[in-house]
């Protein structure tokens, strides 16, 4: 079972194979449903396909913009230029995207779940019109999974497991068009639907009610984030080729944790199946440290409601302070010699410590500092001996 993560940008790309992902998932400048991603430009992506490939790991491109007429000869161009950088697979949702790309290249396709599929025979019909793997709806329960799985097993099925969701039907929202003019469906999403809503009584114009009112309000619309790490095992044992991670605008803290913690889960799984459920508390707690919404496991099997009506902000329990290459820290955000810290290996392993030096890399100089600051470049030492990893994440409970 391959563990599929985001890379909004080079660096996180880099991360995310460096954290444990088996492939990543990347968008370019046009038509990849994410425009506050930072994307590649083909420069980059060249880049981050030749880094993946050196770890044998692989790209998957994002093309999964709903096209107009007009953007036809440019997307062509697109298509073209990003097939020469040997990516492993394109992931589009308009039908005429599978057909140009079908046209133009050999290179895997795989149908977005934007696409919104929901049963055995749209499988069948992507898989005669050339798809290889199918990004199955969010909507679908195991049970629904699994009898697509054993219908059509020569179609490979991705499952999204963890971050975000969506109010609407497969993200397929107005909201945000309506309200601000950004379409989701073009990669430009508000998120109206974390808003604060009211109601109107037809006959009484200009008063306003809130929905489920206490004195904080309510988000009616505001879905709770997925969390589908208690049920890695059942989707294993399905059969499920990819599970995927949500997140190519969120942080490489982010891409990092989950990519590891997820990437412990699967070996788990796959190695020794008994120590798996044992493992999960400690997993689950490790997953909590980054920044989200309420967990549920969404429709896989969570049959509470999927909504949170107290509040539309993130849980943040941790705060990224410094990312670890070759063992010189780069500083996010601030912290001081004495901070209680924890560092987060790449096999999902942390060890609290403190911050017994910090010394700062300034040009030929090296410089003790006191306190490291945002862009600082520095070298750590701890009252934990910490050698052998070159890359490592720093953290601190807020």
């Amino acid at each position: 079972m391959e563990l599929l993560s985001p890379a909004g940008t080079l660096e996180k790309l880099k991360v995310a194979v460096d954290f444990g992902a088996d492939a990543v998932y990347a968008g370019v400048k046009q038509f990849s449903l994410r425009e506050r991603a930072g994307n590649f430009t083909i420069e980059e992506l060249y880049e981050g396909i030749r880094y993946a490939h050196s770890k044998d790991k692989k790209v998957y491109i994002t093309l999964n913009a709903f096209l107009r007429n007009n953007e036809l000869e440019t997307f062509k161009k697109t298509v073209d230029a990003v097939a020469k950088l040997n990516p492993d697979g394109f992931i589009v949702a308009d039908i005429g995207a599978l057909s140009i790309i079908r046209s133009r290249t050999d290179i895997p396709i795989h149908i977005s779940t934007q696409a919104n599929v929901t049963n055995i025979e749209t499988v069948k019909a992507y898989r005669k019109l050339g798809a290889s793997r199918i990004v199955l709806a969010r909507e679908l329960s195991l049970k629904e999974i699994e009898e697509i799985k054993k219908a059509v097993p020569e179609m490979e099925i991705e499952v999204f497991i963890h971050g975000a969701m969506c109010m609407a039907y497969s993200g397929r929202c107005l909201l945000s068009s309506y309200l601000t003019g950004r379409d989701p469906n073009r990669g430009s999403c508000a998120q109206s639907c974390r808003w604060k809503y009211y109601v109107v009584e037809e006959n009484r114009e200009g008063e306003l009610y809130q929905i489920e009112e206490d004195r904080h309000g309510t988000y009616i619309f505001n879905s709770k984030d997925l969390c589908a790490l208690p049920l890695l095992d059942k989707l294993y044992e399905i059969g499920v080729d990819s599970v995927k991670i949500e997140g190519r605008v969120k942080s490489v803290y982010y891409v990092a944790v989950t990519a590891a913690i997820y990437r412990k889960a699967i070996n788990l799984i796959k190695n020794k199946p008994k120590e798996f459920k044992k493992n999960l508390p400690y997993l689950l707690n490790e997953i909590d440290k980054i920044s989200h919404r309420p967990y549920t496991t969404g429709f896989l099997q969570d049959k509470t409601l999927l909504q949170y009506y107290k509040s539309n902000s993130y849980i943040r329990k941790y705060k990224f302070l410094a990312l670890c290459k070759n063992e010189v820290w780069e500083v996010r955000n601030p912290f001081s010699v004495g901070d209680k810290v924890e560092i987060f290996f790449t096999n999902g392993k942390s060890v609290k410590t403190f911050v017994k030096k910090i010394i700062q890399i300034k040009g030929t100089k090296n410089i003790e500092i006191k306190k490291a600051h945002p862009n600082f470049k520095v070298k750590l030492k701890f009252h934990t001996y910490v050698t052998g990893n070159k890359t490592m994440l720093l953290r601190q409970p807020t």
